[in-house]
């Protein structure tokens, strides 16, 4: 029951950040200038932010393809959590050095959001060895 449990905990971890990646990533990928417009940042060229907007999207189906059968997915679980950490301490860092021009929640949300998966998915895959 319990490590059920805990493969509940990492399915709900894979969802969000799936979810999460996927919203990003189609935001960057079809609107990205929409989306600076929407920040109040200066614009940029778009396949500056089309590129990772893809890529994003490809890290979401790769998280929703975990979902669905996470056994034996110790390396994907844990790349997910680091890049997590990783873009959310980037986005932390811009925001506390000031390095941005646009409104100030449109780097604070995702750093926070990033950061808080980030604990998620690490505390999770520590739940869910039992089948990682």
């Amino acid at each position: 029951m319990a490590q059920n449990d805990d493969v509940k905990v990492l399915k709900f971890a894979l969802m969000l950040a799936a979810i999460v990646s996927l919203v990003y990533g189609l935001g960057f990928l079809l609107i990205p200038s929409t989306l600076v417009k929407l920040s109040g940042g200066s614009l940029v060229e778009a396949g500056w932010l089309r590129w990772p907007g893809g890529l994003l999207i490809a890290w979401a189906i790769g998280t929703l393809m975990v979902y669905g059968k996470p056994e034996k997915q110790l390396i994907f679980v844990t790349y997910l959590a680091l890049g997590h950490l990783l873009s959310g301490l980037g986005l932390l860092y811009s925001w506390i050095m000031h390095e941005y021009d646009a409104a100030a929640w449109f780097i604070a949300i995702p750093a926070c959001l990033l950061l808080i998966l980030s604990a998620l998915l690490f505390w999770s895959r520590n739940q869910a060895k039992g089948i990682l």
